[in-house]
């Protein structure tokens, strides 16, 4: 009873605050915090103890991880193994001695300075990917950075626990850490395995009894009994959790079990970081104020410097690397764990445990606004001439000088979109040029003869390198939001006439970026809705000028241009064998429609579409086969039957007739 009435306490104080700080446009992760603290034994002290609630706290961790788990794949996770094991590794390094040359000048011991370097070096997997989820931000470039920095650190948890006894002055033998780490290994390997070949298997037999019941508690077992598993052999909870997430995501069932874990997701999530809060002693803080906001800024410099460094090497853009670096510049919560080992190991005094938990839990408190300030920043990077000259000296910038088209298409960024619509400006013989921000994609590209670039979009200079003043269009289909909407402007201001189209994933987003100046906006999840609609309804046989008309409101003047442009097919046929069959059609004639009362003759439809009418619906009745004097009357339903490119033919002919504008 003592422990419900501990968590109806938090649950009402944190939406209070939660509430009052999403007025003023504030993350609801700062009212967590702050609940946390109000609540915490330093002020209010209405709990004291807080052992009960980091049990549950921990289990939100669990959760977060292992719903990016599910989001991320593993396909998604080879791809950034390079910033994985290669930015990681060098972020950890950079940041552990710099670090530890600080902390040695100021407490003149070998292995405390070792260990806070280490302490200092984990970032908020937790904090960093909640803002990015937000965000929406999961798949952009600083997003993967982001995360691959983050999982790296997640692994090198495993390898920091087993220093701690080490540095401690404990009995532990180069066989014991050799046996732990080859432990560790075994399970993320068997864990990987499994993934690909068993627990797509079994979740199908889960399935099959129609048990959604079962199908939850399978997914929270497995979610929770990764975790532990990867717990018991030295590796952290929330790691086994991401593994577990990873599996999961190979199966055809990753979205189903994503939805059912979401609402205990978030339930937890906020308890994490309450207890975060609670664990702030703001009488330590009031007592060394100067000593912890000095601490506290020297962490964040060295943490964005040493990303920053790491960002270089790994050949990212300017702002992916402004934006990663500060993304990254909080402590984590495994920080948490490894101080309270250190502190149970007598490595470090209650002081330093103190100080390390001060500095951790306000830089946390800071994430929100230091990565919001990271993107209004990054969009002024002409400012840091440092950076600025050393992006700007790379191969890949020096190529893009080359670039000598003229009326071209600059396509921006090389997903799916990106490469579709390269394929068929190569195949109508449009010139075009592509910038892609990541390298090992230009690279793969460029063997296969596409004329690709590496550069970030957001800079004005790459653009006009890229021969933005001589271009007749520019397609941004890129996944980061604010990236998009930088780019576009930039472009606008520096061509007022070059064409802008733009793919975007919400409908809300169009209006905010045809007023910076696109020409026509796409969201992903309208063009989804009409496709999904458009087929529902054909398969019903509903005449095709009334889905397009259908369309035509559901769209509301996004996309003028691309309606009134038709694509002549019959060119991109010539290469393929795709049409082999006739095709049948339907065409509504309506009440003000210039048809009515005349005759197929008259309009001369065979002659002027190569379609053949076959049959006219007239309410109940079906005229099969009319003669050349059949007239038309409101209501008939005029069916058709002629190839694919014909058919377009007929539908724009007898929107003409009708007065109609062109819709396809």
């Amino acid at each position: 009873m003592e422990f419900l009435g501990i968590i109806e306490i938090i649950f009402i104080v944190s939406a209070i605050i939660v509430f009052i700080l999403t007025k003023v446009k504030i993350p609801s992760l700062v009212g967590f915090l702050l609940a946390g603290i109000l609540i915490g034994p330093s002020m209010l002290g209405i709990i004291t103890n807080t052992h009960s609630i980091e049990v549950i706290a921990e289990i939100g961790v669990v959760l977060l991880l292992f719903s990016i788990g599910i989001e991320f794949s593993l396909k998604k996770l080879l791809k950034i193994k390079r910033v994985v094991f290669g930015g990681g590794l060098l972020q950890v390094l950079i940041t552990t001695a710099l670090i530890f040359i600080l902390a040695y000048y100021y407490f003149n011991n070998l292995k405390i300075a070792i260990f806070i370097g280490f302490l200092i070096s984990l970032s908020s997997t937790a904090v960093v990917l909640k803002i990015l989820a937000d965000k929406g931000d999961i798949d952009t470039p600083h997003g993967k950075t982001m995360i691959g920095i983050l999982i790296f650190q997640d692994l090198f948890v495993v390898v920091l626990m087993l220093l701690v006894p080490i540095l401690a002055g404990e009995g532990i033998t180069a066989k014991d850490i050799f046996f732990k780490i080859f432990k560790a290994g075994l399970i993320i390997v068997v864990v990987l395995l499994g993934a690909r070949f068993l627990f797509p298997y079994f979740l199908h037999q889960i399935v099959k009894t129609k048990s959604r019941e079962l199908f939850i508690i399978t997914i929270i077992v497995i979610c929770l009994g990764i975790a532990i598993l990867t717990s018991y052999v030295g590796l952290s909870l929330a790691l086994g959790a991401f593994l577990a997430g990873l599996m999961i995501s190979e199966s055809e069932y990753a979205h189903q079990a994503l939805s059912d874990i979401i609402p205990f997701k978030e339930s937890f999530m906020g308890l994490f970081f309450v207890s975060v809060g609670m664990l702030m002693n703001l009488n330590f803080i009031y007592q060394n104020l100067i000593f912890v906001l000095f601490s506290l800024f020297l962490v964040i410099f060295i943490k964005v410097f040493s990303i920053l460094v790491v960002a270089y090497f790994l050949r990212l853009s300017q702002r992916v690397s402004i934006i990663s670096s500060i993304g990254l510049a909080q402590i984590g919560e495994f920080s948490f764990v490894l101080a309270f080992a250190g502190k149970s190991a007598n490595l470090i005094g209650d002081d330093v445990y103190q100080l390390v938990l001060s500095v951790t839990v306000m830089t946390m408190i800071l994430s929100p606004f230091m990565i919001n300030f990271a993107y209004k920043i990054s969009e002024k990077t002409e400012v840091f001439n440092i950076l600025k000259y050393l992006y700007t000296k790379s191969k890949e910038y020096e190529e893009i000088r080359a670039v000598k088209k003229n009326d071209h298409v600059i396509i921006i960024g090389f997903g799916l979109n990106g490469r579709n619509l390269a394929k068929i400006l190569k195949e109508l013989n449009i010139p075009y040029v592509i910038l892609e921000i990541n390298s090992v994609t230009v690279a793969e590209m460029k063997k296969r003869g596409e004329p690709i670039y590496y550069g970030d979009g957001t800079s004005i200079e790459v653009l006009k390198h890229l021969g933005l003043d001589r271009a007749r269009a520019v397609v941004i289909a890129i996944s980061d939001a604010a990236a998009t909407r930088r780019i576009v402007s930039l472009i606008r201001k520096e061509n007022k006439t070059v064409y802008i189209i733009v793919r975007t994933r919400y409908v809300l987003e169009v209006e905010d970026l045809k007023r910076l100046g696109a020409n026509e906006v796409i969201p992903e999840e309208l063009e989804t809705s009409i496709e999904i609609f458009s087929r529902v309804l054909k398969y019903y046989h509903y005449p095709s000028n009334i889905i397009l008309d259908i369309a035509e409101s559901l769209r509301e003047d996004s996309y003028k241009a691309l309606r009134r442009v038709t694509i002549p097919k019959h060119s991109l046929y010539d290469h393929t064998s795709a049409l082999k069959e006739l095709e049948v059609e339907s065409y509504l004639v309506t009440d003000k429609c210039s048809l009515i009362n005349r005759s197929i003759r008259e309009l001369e439809i065979r002659k002027k579409t190569n379609v053949t009418i076959i049959a006219i619906k007239r309410g109940e009745q079906l005229i099969v086969n009319p003669d050349p004097d059949f007239e038309f009357m409101e209501n008939d339903i005029i069916i058709f039957v002629g190839r694919g490119s014909d058919i377009n033919r007929a539908i724009l002919y007898f929107n003409e007739v009708c007065g109609v504008v062109c819709k396809i």
